[in-house]
C-alpha cells in the first residue's frame, strides 16, 4: 500500500535518524516517534552511557522542535521545572519566568533521582499540557512531549516513580548495549553528541502536527481490533500474578500507539499485529504484580498473556 501522504516526511525522518545519527537504536527511536505522533510521552530506562540523552537531542534536532533539559537531582525544586514569578522592582509587579518545561521536547534526565514532590510537579504538564504556578495556568507549546530517562532502581540515590506518574508515560522501554561490531565502530569514531547541533531539521512542526492529526483522526480502528484490545485488558485484570491490571486509560493509550505504529508502516488502518507489537512497551510498566513477584519481568508476563489471546481474523 502506498504510504500515506502525511507519513512521507515522517518516514524519511525516522530512516535518517536510524541510519545516520542513531545507529543500533532503531527500536527505541521508532518508539519515541510513536510517542511523539500519538501525543504521548516516553520513559527510557537503562544504564548510564548508552545514549538515552543523545536520542532526545537528535529527535529535537531532526524535527526542528524547541528543546529543554532538566537534570534531575535530589535538590531539584518543582519551580526549577515549571518556572516562577519574579518581582520586578522597576514596575512593582510580578512577572512569570517560564521554566524548561515550556518547550516542545523536554528531556527529564535521570528523573528517578528527583524527590517525589518534584516528580509530581510534572503530572499536570504531562496530562493537561499546561502548568499552574501560584494560581495562574499557563498553556504549554504544541506539540509537547516529555522524554524522560531513568537509571535502574537498584542504583544508589534513586526514588521509584509512583504508579500515577508511570501511567502518564505512553511508552516505557530500554536501549541495551549495541551490537559488538557497531560498538567497536563507536569506540573508534567517538560519540555523536558533539555533532548533534549541526543536524538539519527534516520536518517542520506544521508537518508533524498534520501527521498527528492523521494518526488521531484518519487511522481506522475496527470493532474487531477494539474487541481484541479489550480482551487483552481484561486478561491482565484476571491473571493471578497481577495485582492491578490495565486501566481504561491504558487501553486508550494502546489504541493511540497502535494507530501511530500503523501510520509509520504506511497503512490507514490498525492491524492486530500492530497491537501485539506495541503492547509490551505501552502496557508493561502499568502492571502492578502481586507481593513476592515484583522482581519478575512484567514485559515477559504480558507477552505470555498476549500469546494466549486469539488474534481476530481480518
Amino acid at each position: 500500500m502506498e504510504r500515506l501522504p502525511a507519513g512521507k516526511p515522517v518516514a524519511t525522518l525516522l530512516a535518517t535518524l536510524c541510519s545516520e545519527h542513531l545507529q543500533g537504536k532503531d527500536e527505541v527511536v521508532r518508539l519515541a516517534m510513536i510517542a511523539l505522533l500519538a501525543g504521548g510521552h516516553i520513559l527510557v530506562e537503562d544504564l548510564p552511557g548508552l545514549g538515552k540523552t543523545t536520542i532526545a537531542l537528535a529527535l529535537a534536532g531532526v524535527t526542528g522542535l524547541s528543546f529543554g533539559r532538566v537534570q534531575c537531582t535530589s535538590d531539584l525544586l518543582p519551580s526549577d521545572i515549571t518556572g516562577l514569578s519574579v518581582f520586578k522592582r522597576e514596575t512593582g509587579t510580578f512577572s512569570f519566568m517560564p521554566g524548561p518545561i515550556f518547550n516542545n521536547i523536554v528531556l527529564l534526565d535521570e528523573i528517578n533521582r528527583a524527590m517525589p514532590r518534584t516528580q509530581s510537579a510534572m503530572l499536570e504538564a504531562m496530562e493537561e499540557h499546561r502548568v499552574t504556578v501560584e494560581g495562574v495556568t499557563h498553556p504549554l507549546p504544541g506539540p509537547f512531549m516529555v522524554f524522560a530517562t531513568q537509571n535502574p532502581s537498584d542504583q544508589s540515590g534513586t526514588f521509584p516513580l509512583p504508579e500515577s506518574q508511570l501511567d502518564r508515560f505512553l511508552i516505557c522501554t530500554g536501549i541495551g548495549y549495541p551490537p559488538e561490531e557497531l560498538e567497536r565502530a563507536i569506540i573508534a569514531g567517538g560519540g555523536i553528541r558533539e555533532r548533534i547541533p549541526g543536524i538539519v531539521p527534516l520536518i517542520t512542526p506544521e508537518q508533524l502536527l498534520d501527521a498527528r492529526t492523521v494518526v488521531a483522526q484518519d487511522i481506522y480502528l475496527s470493532d474487531k481490533v477494539v474487541a481484541y484490545i479489550h480482551r487483552l485488558v481484561l486478561a491482565t485484570r484476571t491473571d493471578p500474578q497481577i495485582q492491578t491490571g490495565l486501566s481504561t486509560r491504558a487501553a486508550i493509550s494502546l489504541a493511540q500507539a497502535a494507530r501511530a505504529a500503523a501510520f509509520l508502516k504506511g497503512r490507514d488502518f490498525v492491524a492486530p499485529d500492530d497491537v501485539r507489537e506495541i503492547a509490551p512497551a505501552v502496557c508493561s510498566h502499568r502492571l502492578v504484580l502481586r507481593t513476592g513477584l515484583s522482581g519478575q519481568d512484567q514485559g515477559a508476563l504480558l507477552r505470555k498473556i498476549i500469546a494466549a489471546i486469539p488474534v481476530p481474523l481480518a
